[in-house]
């Protein structure tokens, strides 16, 4: 299992608009950035992603499941742009904050914080679970830890 992260301005797509997808989820659709389609295609069904809020709170909100690999992109019709479609899992307890992931050295060098701009990114296994333990959430079962 590989791991991502997320973004999404909370006024287009939210945390709260993805949950209410349910199990069938929603396409990540309109990237527009070579990279983070590249990154959309080496996904697998299973792999698990933070969901970001980008700009408006700026902080690691929930959990998502990649639920159907890299697939045209249904907003174009150019096929040089692909999507994955991905599930809400959990919310994370307690929010976790850019400026939290800035500070701390074990992440220094995560992609949230090198390539900010990037919509869709790879999260390394440690960055992984150590998010997962700042935000009170087991990494393994997603729930909260303690």
């Amino acid at each position: 299992m590989r791991y991502w992260l997320f973004k999404s301005e909370p006024f287009k797509w939210s945390w709260d608009q993805q949950k209410a997808k349910g199990d069938a989820g929603e396409t990540w659709d309109g990237v527009r950035n070579y990279l983070a389609r590249n990154n959309m295609r080496a996904m697998e069904i299973g792999d698990r992603g933070f969901f970001y809020h980008s700009n408006e709170g700026k902080e690691i909100v929930g959990i998502v499941e990649v639920c159907a690999e890299a697939h045209q992109d249904p907003t174009t019709d150019d096929d040089r742009w692909q999507c994955v479609d991905i599930r809400a899992l959990a919310d994370m307890p307690r929010p976790v904050t850019l400026a939290e992931v800035k500070a701390d050295p074990k992440l220094a060098e995560m992609a949230l914080v090198t390539s900010m701009r990037l919509s869709v990114q790879p999260v390394r296994h440690e960055e992984w679970a150590h998010i997962c333990a700042l935000g009170g959430i087991d990494p393994d079962t997603l729930e909260p830890a303690g």
